[in-house]
């Protein structure tokens, strides 16, 4: 499932596009995705301008000119693709090759941009487990979605001091602690295996151990804080995490995953130059953890 930094590369993508343009008509192809769609999809996007996109976690909002506030999430496979003329780009970096294949295109909205240049925008999603929903005007924040959605870890706020208060006599392994998305929104499981090899921390350490009695941050608290900080912004910055083919908005490939340390690399010896660890791989919750056990402890 795309992480973040994929889902903002998309929303880095459809911006320039989306934002400031007027939705002319919406083709639903479909009564459903991995919910029913909600009703009068159609016409309560039709003839709406599209004020701003942001992402919350891995969320993509479009928040539209009445207050309506348009939900979407990419799902396994799913993916936006901007057509203008002749030419089609799929924005943003995944791990897993996207479908371009028609018979997927579940949703295509037509827009007249704010330069006055016609487009369309195409959902496409073969595994349909995207979906799109509406918050309600004045409702976006307590939208049961992302009403109880922790911290982002892209700023400041996202510290040592932070992590103490929300890690204080927890027994979860600080791989579970990291993937609750009560605790710290959208981060995921590639990015959460780098970020922890960044800190030399072990997946299998109790997250309650990097507080002190009193409630104060451990150093290993503080070198996880800026250890997921610049995981997700170097991410973000490189374009995402993809093995494939695909391509930026202006055509330029991202190359992240070419600096995983750890994430997949099963088998090979530690990056880090004073440590001779083998990068080891064990199964948490059901997923794949890769991690060197000589140097994070």
């Amino acid at each position: 499932m795309p992480e973040l930094p994929e889902v903002e590369t998309v929303r880095r993508g459809l911006a320039p596009t989306l934002e400031g343009a007027r939705i002319l008509s919406v083709e639903q192809r479909r009564p459903d995705l991995r919910f029913p769609f909600p009703p009068d999809f159609v016409g309560r996007l039709t003839g709406r301008r599209v004020e701003a996109l942001s992402r919350r976690a891995k969320y993509l909002i479009a928040q539209l000119d009445d207050g309506l506030g348009l939900i979407s999430h990419l799902g396994m496979s799913g993916s936006w693709r901007i057509e203008a003329g002749d030419t089609a780009v799929v924005p943003g970096e995944f791990l897993y090759e996207r479908s371009k294949a028609a018979a997927h295109d579940h949703v295509v909205l037509h827009l007249e941009e704010r330069t006055g240049g016609l487009s369309r925008i195409v959902f496409n999603d073969p595994r349909r487990f995207g979906f799109m929903l509406f918050a309600e005007p004045g409702h976006l924040q307590d939208h049961p979605l992302l009403a109880d959605l922790g911290v982002e870890p892209t700023g400041n706020e996202l510290s040592g001091d932070l992590l103490a208060r929300l890690f204080r006599d927890k027994r979860a392994p600080l791989k579970a602690a990291l993937l609750d998305q009560r605790l710290i929104a959208g981060l995921g499981n590639i990015y959460v295996c780098e970020a922890l090899w960044r800190a030399a921390l072990s997946p299998r350490r109790l997250a309650g151990t990097l507080v002190t009695k009193s409630g104060a941050p451990t150093k290993a608290a503080d070198r996880l804080a800026t250890a997921v900080r610049e995981v997700i912004a170097d991410a973000i910055e490189a374009g995402g995490s993809s093995l494939r083919d695909y391509v930026h908005a202006d055509g330029s490939l991202g190359y992240f995953q070419h600096s995983f340390a750890v994430y997949g690399r099963e088998g090979e010896s530690c990056p880090k130059l004073t440590c001779n660890g083998v990068i080891q791989r064990i199964v948490q919750s059901g997923r794949s953890t890769f991690y060197c056990p000589v140097c994070q402890r």
